[in-house]
């Protein structure tokens, strides 16, 4: 079994992203792909993942799960999402590190499914704009503690994949950034299921109709279907050009508001972000879907 688990990360459009491959359920799983709701395993992997720490999984452990999240279906790929996979919110950081669970998840999921084909897929975003998107909702204890203990410009998403990686080498990672999302939906769609570059998948404007005004998206829809044999690369400028003149500014911007911050700190986190992307691409194992 091709096992591709989406963890993530928070605050990058994890489950609208999970709603959009949900629209294909049907079709896909004529096609050996299944994509069970989340209802079907999220809380059974938890629980499997709190009795690991009690001891090893039992032989037959494998094929109960996949009875109970595949429920008869069959499939020789599965696309399961969660954006807690590597820990909630809260442990989402400690210190200056990004989700420090994420190397005993993976070890859990390999004791799991020992015999299947594991691959995780991750959103990443810029941390001027995932620290507050995390905290948004934190209590204002939970919120000192955090400013108290994290230096932002720490933070690496390369260190985690290098972690991951170092732990669990035969686990290849596809991410992709949070900022490029409306460009390179489909394609993320697309390689999650592991259809065909040219494949149509229903919901693969959905990240672009949130952004774009109702007739600039209507526009949009005519002009792909009279150009149906564009490239990927192509869509990404056919969809940049329209959100040029069709964007809703608002929905574009973001509130990068925590306390002490300056647009001077936001810059450099931004730089960083930019580095830290260059440097993620040269981990071997490691795929950036870029625009």
């Amino acid at each position: 079994m091709q096992v591709i688990v989406h963890t993530g990360a928070h605050a990058t459009e994890e489950d609208r992203l999970l709603k959009s491959l949900l629209r294909n359920k049907e079709d896909l799983s004529k096609q050996g792909v299944a994509v069970p709701g989340p209802g079907k395993y999220r809380t059974l992997l938890k629980d499997c993942f709190a009795a690991l720490e009690a001891g090893s999984p039992a032989p037959d452990s494998r094929d109960v799960l996949w009875d109970a999240i595949l429920d008869e279906e069959d499939a020789n790929r599965v696309v399961l999402s969660n954006p807690h996979f590597f820990g909630s919110q809260r442990n989402a950081l400690e210190g200056d590190y990004l989700y420090p669970e994420a190397v005993q998840r993976m070890r859990d999921l390999q004791q799991l499914f020992p015999h299947d084909q594991i691959e995780i897929f991750m959103g990443l975003r810029n941390p001027a704009g995932f620290l507050p998107a995390l905290l948004q909702k934190a209590a204002p204890k939970r919120l000192r503690e955090v400013m108290k203990q994290t230096d932002p410009q720490q933070l690496r998403w390369s260190e985690m994949m290098g972690r991951l990686r170092q732990a669990v080498p035969d686990i290849p990672l596809t991410v992709w950034c949070y900022e490029d999302m409306p460009l390179t939906w489909g394609q993320i769609m697309r390689d999650m299921v592991g259809v065909e570059t040219h494949k149509a998948l229903l919901g693969d404007l959905d990240l672009l109709a949130t952004i774009m005004s109702p007739e600039g998206l209507t526009r949009l829809r005519a002009y792909l279907e009279a150009h149906s044999d564009l490239s990927e690369m192509q869509k990404r400028r056919v969809y940049a050009a329209f959100l040029d003149k069709f964007a809703i500014e608002e929905a574009l911007e973001e509130e990068l508001d925590l306390p002490g911050w300056t647009e001077e700190l936001i810059e450099t986190l931004t730089s960083i972000y930019d580095e830290d992307m260059y440097q993620l691409q040269r981990i071997p194992g490691v795929t950036l879907i870029a625009p």
